[in-house]
């Protein structure tokens, strides 16, 4: 009896021993830390949502008129030069209509030379008819048959030449109607699309319902990048202003690029932030060969920067001010600091910490507080 009791006794001193002894020696709990370190923070703004490469000048185009389709002088992927003939339609009638036309042009022009002609001779028998009367070889009433024929041979002439001149505005008219049957280039670039084949029959989009574009010009090698940009930020930014334009087709690579364009409205649509669209074009002409239209895009306008400035990774932050600080013993100390200019990935710090020192990554983990002891994990590592 007497030594199990011994036994019990230096049991219950052991377990007082190990719960003392945890307690001033707990076990260290591994987290995430970084470094404050020196170097260049930018203030940036980025994009709401998914940003779009586009070219520079794109064409959807689709006759004015309804017809069938009967020459497509290019396949799609072809360059065209500006003026060339996309598209024609059936038009035969309006040919014809065009060519009777240019010949009632001519019709009239003959019919006002020769009212003309009659009008010049008219007024010279006027004349004639005047120097007569003066010598009495003629009647006042012969005299006034004469002068009231050639007025009306004059008066015939101009009804002739504004015939003339109604004719050609009915050529133009023609022609017009005419050229509303032909799609031509507006630009040089490259074919993209073709939304009908030859002997079908296309129409316009009717009021209110928008319909697929018959040919999808695009001018090659010249991109920009659209994006929304949120009406709070809206303000801040201004053409010239530096940027990195990052793709999802060119992942970890950043294109440089500066703000061309900023939008004169606020884009209000439906359940979605209001935001303003920001065009910016590409810095590097040899980033552009690659390129198609229709990629996602992200962007980071870039407002100010700040070089070798003490900076912290802003994902340490805690509250906007605070951090954990990893102190010489190894246990966590909650420190107040000061911020100046920050982003997504970095944060300027202004007061509170030195270079060198290693904070928290992770604040937010789970039991990660003031005072306990941990072991630093650098960021990366397993």
């Amino acid at each position: 009896m007497r030594i199990s009791r011994i036994l019990v006794v230096l049991l219950v001193i052991a377990g007082v021993g190990w719960f003392i002894w945890q307690r001033q020696h707990p076990d260290a709990m591994a987290v995430s830390v970084g470094k404050v370190t020196r170097g260049t923070v930018e203030a940036t703004v980025a994009n709401t949502r998914a940003g779009t490469v586009k070219a520079c000048r794109r064409a959807k185009l689709s006759p004015s008129l309804g017809g069938q389709i009967s020459a497509l002088p290019f396949p799609k992927g072809t360059e065209v030069q500006s003026g060339d003939v996309l598209l024609r339609l059936w038009n035969k009638d309006l040919e014809a209509n065009l060519k009777s036309t240019e010949e009632g042009v001519k019709a009239s022009a003959k019919q006002r030379d020769a009212t003309c002609l009659q009008s010049a001779e008219a007024s010279r028998a006027a004349d004639r008819a005047a120097r007569l009367r003066q010598s009495g070889s003629i009647t006042s009433e012969e005299l006034d048959k004469t002068n009231t024929a050639a007025k009306v041979a004059a008066a015939n002439c101009k009804a002739a030449e504004a015939q003339t001149t109604v004719s050609e505005a009915q050529l133009k008219a023609a022609q017009a109607q005419l050229e509303r049957t032909i799609l031509t280039a507006p630009f040089p670039g490259v074919v993209a699309d073709i939304n009908g084949e030859l002997n079908e029959y296309v129409t316009p989009s009717p009021p209110g319902i928008q319909t697929l574009p018959v040919i999808d010009l695009i001018e090659p090698g010249c991109f920009l990048v659209s994006a929304p940009i949120d009406e709070v930020d809206a303000p801040k930014i201004k053409p010239g202003l530096p940027a990195l334009i990052t793709l999802d087709a060119w992942r970890g690579r950043d294109f440089p690029g500066t703000v061309t364009r900023v939008g004169s409205y606020v884009i209000d649509l439906e359940k979605q932030a209001r935001t303003v669209e920001v065009e910016l074009a590409f810095n590097n002409p040899d980033d552009l060969k690659a390129l198609l239209v229709g990629y996602s895009a992200d962007v980071d306008i870039i407002l100010e920067t700040r070089a070798d400035v003490l900076r912290i990774p802003t994902e340490a932050l805690l509250e906007s001010h605070y951090v954990y600080v990893v102190d010489t013993d190894g246990k966590l100390e909650k420190r107040r600091i000061e911020t100046g200019l920050g982003n997504w990935t970095l944060t300027e710090v202004t007061a509170g910490l030195e270079e060198g020192q290693q904070i928290v990554t992770t604040p937010g983990a789970e039991g990660v507080k003031e005072g306990i002891t941990v072991k630093a994990k650098e960021n990366g590592d397993e």
